[in-house]
């Protein structure tokens, strides 16, 4: 079927994810059946749809004509016979398998052998729900993503029997939606909650070791990686209910791939009914959905007098970019080889923990600190103390780089810093599932911007920070902890050899 031909669309389940679906298809011209056998529903649907046009004519987004063209494109049928001459069929039902199963044998007997039915299921199989079909073929992912109207991006997933002309023609009608269709594999996660793991799970990871706070973390990774939202904000989001749930599915789907491994801290939560926002109390507390406790900078010290300054790095320049700066925040930087009895030890490592870096650079570990320059030092600066760091040391540090208004946070030792090991887990995942062509690179990037509004896609991000920087990360990270979850993916290793992006598709003979 050519999505041309897709004039009338058959939505099965009105909730917030299928009225959306319905709003942008009704603007778009498709002729939208909505249909619910939840009393109600349906025509529930279409007047609160009728009011959000009425709202973006409000606000000059949509014209009053364009308003009352897609309304008069909204039609509420109250029996799934009424769906047989669709072109096409959405399911946005409950996320149950046996459901959806039984939902599309129903739809199987009453609509055309041309019908595309499509699911927009976030993370069963699809290949599971088509598997009992006299006609698997016909059938297809079309996952949307919450708000529909906002998120412009729709993941075309295909199972082990689907048509490719049933892909290429939900691929043609997402863009006739106005979104961005990416074509991925039937594998769990598809694309968007497959990538997500390395951001949530390796959040959870930095607080199971109690490297900082949870105010700290997020805001590390908010203000100095360019997130919109750290982890565990995220997680009070979206509700432990939905987020514990999914990493379990995902680690359990991938045979226990250390790479999901899920978290005690997250299980213990949900246990104790600490869901986020919507019980009031989750990593941080809420009243009427508001949070009480913002991410508050940590207090600078005040310091009277400062020790001299040595600088170690492996890299000269960033060594002298980091003493550039401390100059001109008044500091006293040693250009020595070796550090005085008395200098504050500053260290620039990348992978290491800051008790390795000490013994890499043969300094006191007591007057050691490191400072996390991944990402630069315009934004925010992370400093990470040695477990015997001394008060005097930290404060001297903290109170230096601190100086000019720059945000400083102090975490304990922590192989990677916060934003090195978050930042490389996600560059690693997204490798791994180029490397197992679930999506093509492009696909992967685009999918994951969109999708969870990273301020790029990974692939093109870790080219950014450089693959050889992201592999040597990992190395150190995996060699430190000895954990596999930080075995850097095949793509990223021969990529970041050969110096090449981690965009690049090699070409195969056929």
């Amino acid at each position: 079927m050519n999505a041309g031909q897709v004039n009338r669309l058959g939505i099965v389940g009105t909730g917030v994810m299928g009225a959306g679906i319905a709003q942008i298809a009704a603007q778009a011209g498709l002729e939208v059946a909505l249909f619910d056998k939840r009393d109600g529903a349906a025509r529930a649907a279409r007047d609160g749809l009728q009011v959000t046009f009425d709202k973006l004519v409000s606000k000059g987004k949509l014209s009053r004509e364009s308003a009352e063209v897609a309304l008069a494109h909204l039609f509420v049928v109250d029996s799934m016979m009424a769906l047989a001459d669709c072109d096409l069929v959405i399911e946005a039902v409950v996320e149950d398998l046996g459901v959806k199963q039984a939902l599309f044998a129903e739809l199987e007997a009453i609509v055309a052998r041309d019908c595309i039915l499509a699911t927009n299921t976030s993370s069963l199989s699809v290949t599971s729900i088509a598997a009992d079909l006299a006609c698997p073929g016909r059938v297809a992912g079309f996952h949307f993503f919450n708000p529909v109207p906002l998120m412009k991006v729709i993941e075309v997933i295909g199972g082990i029997d689907t048509d490719e002309t049933v892909v290429d023609a939900l691929l043609v009608l997402a863009s006739r939606l106005g979104h961005t269709g990416v074509r991925a594999q039937d594998t769990p996660g598809f694309i968007v909650n497959h990538a997500g793991r390395a951001y949530s799970t390796e959040g959870l990871k930095i607080l199971e070791e109690r490297v900082a706070p949870p105010e700290d973390i997020d805001r590390i990774l908010h203000e100095e990686a360019g997130f919109r939202m750290g982890p565990l904000e995220l997680f009070d989001l979206t509700g432990l209910d939905v987020s514990h749930p999914a990493m379990e599915s995902i680690f359990e789907q991938f045979y226990h791939d250390p790479r999901y491994r899920p978290s005690s801290i997250s299980r213990q939560m949900l246990n104790g009914n600490r869901l986020g926002r919507k019980t009031e109390v989750g990593f941080y507390r809420y009243e009427a959905g508001r949070k009480i406790e913002a991410l508050t900078p940590q207090p600078v010290p005040d310091v009277s007098e400062l020790p001299p300054v040595w600088v170690g790095g492996e890299d000269a320049d960033l060594r002298a970019e980091v003493a550039t700066l401390l100059e001109s925040l008044g500091g006293r930087v040693e250009p020595t080889d070796s550090p005085s009895e008395q200098s504050l030890c500053l260290l620039l490592p990348f992978g290491d923990d800051a008790v390795s870096a000490s013994q890499h650079f043969g300094v006191d570990p007591e007057r050691t600190l490191c400072l996390d320059v991944f990402l630069g030092l315009e934004r925010h600066r992370t400093l990470m103390m040695t477990p015997v760091t001394r008060q005097e040391m930290r404060d001297a540090a903290h109170a230096l780089l601190a100086s000019d208004g720059s945000g400083v946070t102090v975490i304990r030792d922590s192989a990677g810093f916060v934003s090195q090991r978050v930042l490389a887990s996600v560059v690693n995942l997204a490798c791994e599932i180029a490397q197992r062509e679930i999506a093509t690179p492009v696909d992967i990037d685009n999918a994951v911007r969109l999708g969870l509004n990273y301020p790029q896609g990974p692939l093109a991000w870790g080219d950014g920070l450089g693959a050889k920087r992201v592999l040597g990360i990992l190395d150190r990270i995996h060699t430190l902890t000895g954990d596999p979850r930080y075995r850097p993916s095949l793509w990223l290793r021969r990529r970041a050899t050969l110096g090449v992006s981690l965009l690049h598709v090699a070409p195969i003979g056929r």
